[in-house]
């Protein structure tokens, strides 16, 4: 039977509990097996340590070395970290994005998002704001743009329409607030329309595109950086919405919230994000 691993994540955060209360929800699909990496052990809820992030790295190294050398193993559900805490006890990746892509020698990879109103990719991700318009790039944008289109094809089962969004306020306004639409945004769209005909459309402004695709206009919307996507996304999308790293060989989902560490032991945190990632990877898988 086709198993799917799941990764606790920091286990001082809500991972465990909405792990568990997924695997018990019934909403799950049948024909899959499930398997939990990561023994919280002594981990007290709320109180991230060395020790928790080492169990959430140890899990995540695990995963990989199954994922690697198994083939009933098929997909990973990844918990939610702490970045900060994870790196102090050495790990040295942006985020577990990252750390997956690397760990399968991926060079062409990209973070998504996609919940039951928007889907969103990313041509950037972990970097700060600063630095987007330097990193932001007319190859990245197309890399990304190749993956979203493989992502949206199997989602919605057609030729999918999606929409890139500017960077700039008003799209740039055909260069005055900025030229990155123009140099950067217009021929990356044009390179991927000459391989997904009538598929891509903008630079669109930011300010309104994502209620355009909430409302139906688009399957997906290719964004330039990390919370231009993520912050409409989180709005609409908070408990259904699923984080899922693309151009792995192997499909890698992860709920849209973080450790909460506040309400971690209180038994209240909510599994909708998690049944909805595990759900997606073995849709994917």
């Amino acid at each position: 039977m086709p198993r799917v691993l799941i990764t606790t994540g920091d286990p001082a955060g809500i991972g465990p509990e909405v792990i568990a209360k997924a695997l018990d929800s019934g909403e799950l699909p049948r024909g899959f097996d499930f398997q939990v990496l990561g023994d919280p052990g002594n981990s007290r809820p709320g109180s991230p340590d060395e020790t928790s992030a080492r169990i959430a790295l140890e899990a995540l190294e695990t995963a990989v070395r199954i994922l690697k050398t198994d083939d009933d193993a098929v997909a990973v559900v990844t918990g939610p970290v702490s970045k900060a805490t994870l790196q102090n006890a050495g790990f040295p990746y942006p985020g577990q994005t990252e750390f997956f892509a690397q760990s399968f020698g991926c060079e062409n990879y990209a973070m998504c998002l996609s919940g039951q109103k928007l889907s969103v990719g990313l041509a950037t991700i972990h970097i700060p704001l600063a630095r987007v318009p330097v990193e932001l790039s007319i190859e990245g944008i197309v890399t990304t743009g190749r993956l979203l289109e493989g992502f949206a094809r199997r989602k919605v089962r057609r030729q999918p329409r999606i929409a890139v969004a500017g960077l700039n306020p008003h799209a740039g306004e055909d260069g005055r607030f900025g030229d990155e639409e123009g140099r950067l945004i217009t021929p990356a769209i044009d390179r991927l329309n000459r391989e997904f005909p009538g598929t891509f459309t903008g630079p669109h402004v930011p300010d309104a595109i994502f209620r355009q695709a909430a409302d139906g206009e688009y399957d997906a919307v290719l964004a330039m950086y990390h919370d231009q996507g993520l912050i409409p996304l989180k709005l609409l999308d908070f408990d259904t919405g699923v984080n899922v790293t693309l151009g792995l060989p192997k499909p890698r989902t992860s709920p849209d919230h973080g450790t909460a560490f506040g309400i971690a032991g209180q038994g209240i945190a909510r599994p909708d994000s998690m049944i909805h990632a595990i759900r997606l990877a073995c849709e994917l898988a």
